[in-house]
């Protein structure tokens, strides 16, 4: 494999990697945006 061919796989397993930690950890995520908005709304 030539190295652009090597990026684009480091690439794909790094999004790969990102999806899946955004799905198991999707409620505390949303549960923090949450709360990170509605402090900010308070004041």
């Amino acid at each position: 494999m030539n190295k652009k061919g090597m990026e684009l796989v480091q690439v794909a397993i790094l999004v790969a990697i990102a999806v899946a930690l955004g799905l198991i950890f999707r409620t505390q995520i949303t549960d923090f945006v949450n709360r990170t908005f509605e402090s900010l709304n308070q004041f």
